[in-house]
């Protein structure tokens, strides 16, 4: 158990390091902080601090700075929640009204705020529980023989592919095929259409069954896709603004991590339970982060997990700033995703 005093010593060893990366001395902390104690009995506690294991000395620095274990007991025992600015706030609320369109928008846009409020790289995982819903398709004529298929939803998404065209088949009766399978299965679940749904919307109109087929694998992958988990990721080069990581290996090792799409989905998916979870160093789970520290929150609405968001710095990253910001963009996102529905 740590005395009050102690604690306090700590705490200012902490937010110093946070704000200046610089090792903190005893010197210091009697200079800046007022605490009515002298460096020597400052410098006591802090050798007792070490011995316990929360402080460690660089072997070029007379300062001291903090261990995982200290910042473990930081987030657990001192730190709160941060209050955000007015400025931030206006900030946040302009940033998603210039952006706010489809759910892949708002998600999107999600990444790229949090990262640029705490400084540091942004993950968010947006869970989708069912696939997106038919709006329309169209054929834009290429030339004789190919037309681009362009399937859109409801959700703003939208793919295209070349297709082959029956022989003959004129500029207006794919606009009528179009028409018919648009008005047919509009509102309709992506993951719902069959094969026999489009076959029966060929009727009257064709009987060449040339387009059948890539009409339907069009349908079945964007249906997919559409179900699946997203990533978005923001801030990668704030890396390299931080100190930590001018070293070019540790750079690679994380920008590696943050490139596979299915490491940051593991990654993020570890986090199920709603709420707000940190891990500082060894406590990541993979060997390339082992470093750093993550806060991340898992959010759900209507009782369903909606998405996760994650913020992945080094372990001198400002706790009370990201907690703060975190859950400014939850209550922000959930307003947004119920008008939404």
């Amino acid at each position: 158990m740590l005395t009050e005093r102690q604690k306090q010593i700590l705490q200012i060893i902490i937010e110093d390091y946070i704000a200046t990366a610089e090792p903190v001395g005893s010197r210091t902390i009697a200079r800046k902080h007022g605490l009515g104690l002298s460096p020597a009995t400052i410098r006591n506690e802090m050798s007792d601090l070490e011995l316990l294991g929360y402080l460690e000395q660089p072997h070029t620095s007379a300062g001291r700075v903090p261990s995982a274990q200290a910042y473990r007991f930081y987030v657990d025992s001192l730190v709160e929640p941060g209050t955000l600015t007015d400025k931030d706030r206006a900030l946040i609320d302009g940033w998603y009204q210039e952006r706010k369109r489809d759910i892949d928008d708002i998600f999107r846009s999600t990444a790229k705020i949090l990262s640029r409020m705490t400084k540091n790289v942004s993950m968010v995982l947006a869970n989708k529980h069912s696939a997106a819903n038919f709006k329309y398709l169209k054929f834009l004529p290429l030339d004789t023989g190919h037309a681009i298929l362009c399937i859109v939803t409801d959700d703003g998404e939208m793919d295209n592919c070349v297709v082959n065209i029956p022989l003959g088949m004129r500029a207006e009766e794919l606009d009528y095929l179009a028409g018919r399978i648009s008005r047919m299965l509009a509102g309709r679940s992506m993951l719902a259409i069959s094969e026999e749904d489009l076959d029966r919307a060929y009727l009257n109109v064709t009987k060449d069954k040339v387009l059948l087929s890539p009409l339907n694998s069009a349908i079945k992958k964007m249906a997919a896709e559409s179900a699946e988990q997203k990533v978005f990721l923001g801030g990668a080069k704030q890396l390299l603004s931080q100190p930590e990581f001018r070293d070019v290996e540790r750079v690679k090792d994380l920008l590696g991590i943050l490139e596979e799409e299915r490491v940051v989905k593991d990654l993020l998916a570890a986090g199920t339970d709603s709420g707000m979870c940190i891990t500082i160093g060894s406590e990541n789970k993979f060997s390339g982060i082992k470093d750093c520290s993550m806060v991340q929150a898992t959010y759900r609405l209507n009782g369903e997990i909606v998405g996760t968001m994650a913020v992945l710095g080094p372990t001198r990253m400002e706790y009370g700033k990201v907690m703060a910001v975190m859950n400014y963009l939850h209550k922000y996102l959930e307003v947004i995703l119920k008008n939404q529905d």
